[in-house]
Formats: C-alpha cells, structure tokens, sequence
C-alpha cells in the first residue's frame, strides 16, 4: 500500500480538501448544538476558507509548472527577469489564495487595496486555469492526430513553451476587459411584464429590483451610494432587495449600508435573503439594521401592496427565505411558501421574490397560480468561464422566463459583483420592472 508521504502533491492537496470537507459536515451535523453561536459561524466560514484553499492548490501546482518549471532548463533560467518572473508568479498565486481570508479580516466601509488586488488575481487565475486546460486538451489532441510516431523535436519543445505564454496573454486581456467592464455603473434595464389578475388602477407600476449587491471585501459606501442615486432617479413605486446584500456581519459593515436610509419608494422597501446572508450567519442583526433603514424584511411573509388610487384594489407581495438555510440548518429559518403565501389567494395577482431560481422553481412547483417571481444569484455567471456552469445549474439563468400561461420568471444577473471586481460576459444591473395589467 502506498503511504501518504509517497503520494504526489496533487493526491494531498485532495485528501486534504477531503479532509477539510468531512470536518465540515462534520461539525454541521454534529457539532452545531454543542458549540455557541459565534464559535460555529467563525469555524464554518474558516472551514469554507481552507476547502477553497486545499482545492486551489491542485490548480496552483500546474500553474507555477506551466509558467515557471517548463522553462527551467531554458538558457534564460538564469537571468535575473526569470527571477522577477518567478516572483511574480507566486505572488500572483499567493494573492489569489488569500482573497477568501479577507472576508474574515479585511472588511470595512471601504474596500482595502489589498482585498481588490487578492480577488482579481482569484479572477484570473480562473480565467488561466481555464486556458491553461483548454490549450493542452488541444495539444493532446494534436499530437493524438499527428500520430505518435513523430519524433520530439525543437518544433515540440516551441509549442509546449507557446501554450503559457499564449495562456498568460490571454488571461490579462480579459482581466483588464473584465475590470473595466465591473468598473462602469450598473446598466438599467426596462423590462415590461403582464401580471394576471393586477388591477388596472395598478397599471403601469414600477419596481426596481436589485439583488447581489454584496457589500464587503471589494464592494463598500461609494458603490452603494451610486446604487441608490439611480435608483431614486428611477423613481419607482416600490423597491426590491432579493437576497445577497452583503458578504459581512451587519456591526462590522454598517456605515456601509448606510445609504439604504435614503431609498424612498412610496410603496414600500422589500428585502429577502439570500445564501450569502445565511453564510454570514448574523440574519437577526441585518434585518434589525434593514428596518432601522425603513426597509421590511419578508422572513416567510407577505403584504399587500394597496394601490394609490384605490384602497380596494391590491396584490399580494411575498418573500421566501433562501434555501440554504435548509442546508445550513439556520435555526428559525428556511424556505416555507405556505407560510409565506398565507392570505394569498389565486384571485389577486401574486408576486414572489426568492433569492434563487431553483426556489422559483420549487415555488412554482407547489403553487402554480403564482404570476411573477423576481429572483437574482446567478449573476449571469459574472465572470467567463464560469457562465457555462450558472447556466447548467440553475433552471432559470437570467433575464424574463414565461412559465405556463400566466406566470413569469426575471432573473437579475446582479447589481454589483461577489468578490471578484470584474465581469465578463455579464454586465451588472439594475432593473426597472413596468407591472402591466391584462
């Protein structure tokens, strides 16, 4: 049997991930009711950390032997750029490692320099590791069409030296695209949707809705500020937050939010959670520091939105908590539609907002009279490549969905960013929703 220390690097660095995610089921299941609240959301959010870690270094391994071993035993090895280039390279790696610990120590009003520099090197490094692979399947596969009876020769050694080189060129191209994409103001999009059974005095009414704003390591005050300006330019009737509002505690990011207090939609302020609340496991605090701003959280709850003009005339505004705090067993919380749809009846419009479109799935799944759900998370994958697999996980990607005949699913691809300041093939949004009646 082979030990553990004959194992090659890769090998440990997944048994240690495993290691780290068994620790962590372990202490969901069995540890939660004997550690206190503090200690368990400090453990599971370092538990979080070191998983990433453990599985990044498998990815780390192939990027320093890609850029760096494969030119070892090159005549320029010794030079002192080489040595530059080195350096560079684990810094680069180093940074992008420790851009999950500044959700722990480096979250303020303002995001710190260095918590920008540590999450766009996480960015490309995905955007590398991605090359990287994709430019040796391709090699491989040349060389299996070539047949293997070519022999090695400078023109092999000249295309294993070109796949870094074209990789790393790559990768800053669309690092600095991605950066300067994520830098611009979110675009506003108009979206006109009917909604069964709204009364025609509500014709016409607006909403805006935002969703994964993420205030912490690289989203502070001054994005928020921006955020809020346009939407109050948009004067809309009522204002939606669904869920990942923030990355951090509400004490520790509080002058931060601070510019929420100065949204002022005449019908009201909505917020429901989502995953990212949930990881911050401080929910009670934020919906404290939500209503001290005017904003009503609905925690498996509704209310009727009565129109202007007719006290009559109303629907039913619903809000769902997200569906990780299921998985995460967040005591008090977790997804109850029948709870949060108590009093709505099919004979009045129903609108829903849940943070993800698999719980606008589900919603829809038990309750199919429900005519609009406006939900975000995706984020429209944010950054290339991870929008292949958004897309492939969620049944909603982004943008307007008709599900049936009288039911509608928006899915916001998100107002800010999570981490990472850049976005590729994405653009952040804010949406103004025009509720048409039949």
């Amino acid at each position: 049997m082979i030990s553990f220390k004959q194992l090659p690097v890769e090998a440990k660095a997944a048994v240690a991930a495993g290691v780290v995610f068994f620790s962590m089921m372990l202490s969901r299941s069995y540890l939660a009711e004997k550690l206190d609240f503090r200690t368990r959301r400090w453990l599971l959010r370092l538990q979080m950390a070191l998983f990433a870690n453990t599985l990044m270094l498998m990815g780390s391994l192939h990027v320093w032997r890609s850029t760096v071993t494969t030119f070892t035993r090159s005549s320029a090895a010794s030079s002192f750029c080489f040595m530059l280039w080195k350096i560079a390279v684990f810094t680069f790696l180093a940074l992008a490692h420790s851009s999950f610990f500044t959700l722990l120590f480096l979250v303020a009003e303002e995001p710190y320099f260095f918590s920008l520099a540590a999450y766009t090197c996480l960015g490309a490094y995905i955007i590398l590791i991605f090359f990287l692979f994709t430019l040796g399947s391709v090699e491989q596969a040349y060389k299996f069409l070539a047949g293997r009876g070519a022999k090695a020769g400078s023109g092999n050694k000249n295309r294993t030296a070109l796949k870094p080189v074209l990789a790393v060129l790559l990768t800053v191209a669309l690092t600095v695209v991605g950066l300067l994409n994520a830098s611009q103001p979110p675009a506003v999009n108009s979206v006109e949707i009917p909604v069964h059974k709204l009364p025609s005095t509500m014709n016409n009414l607006k909403v805006v809705l935002l969703s994964d704003i993420h205030l912490g390591p690289t989203v502070g005050k001054t994005k928020l500020a921006m955020i809020v300006r346009m939407v109050k330019a948009l004067k809309p009737d009522i204002t939606v937050i669904v869920g990942d509002l923030s990355d951090a505690q509400a004490k520790i990011i509080r002058p931060a939010v601070e510019p929420l207090g100065e949204l002022d939609s005449p019908l009201g302020t909505y917020f429901v959670t989502g995953n990212h609340e949930y990881y911050t496991s401080d929910v009670s605090n934020w919906f404290e520091l939500l209503k001290s701003f005017n904003i009503q959280p609905l925690h498996n709850e509704n209310v009727k939105i009565v129109s202007p003009k007719s006290t009559s005339d109303w629907f039913c505004l619903a809000g769902v908590d997200d569906i990780e705090a299921d998985v995460l067993r967040y005591s008090g919380h977790g997804m109850d539609l029948k709870k949060a749809l108590r009093g709505c009846s099919s004979e009045h419009a129903i609108v829903l907002l849940a943070h993800q479109p698999i719980a606008a799935k589900r919603a829809l799944q038990e309750r199919p009279d429900i005519n609009l759900i406006l939900s975000g998370h995706t984020h429209g994958g944010q950054i290339f490549p991870l929008n292949a697999g958004a897309y492939l996980l969620n049944p909603f990607f982004v943008g307007l969905y008709q599900v049936g005949q009288n039911t509608f699913v928006y899915v916001s691809p998100g107002t800010m960013y999570f981490g990472i300041p850049m976005r590729l093939g994405s653009r952040a949004e804010i949406t103004e929703i025009i509720l048409r009646s039949p």
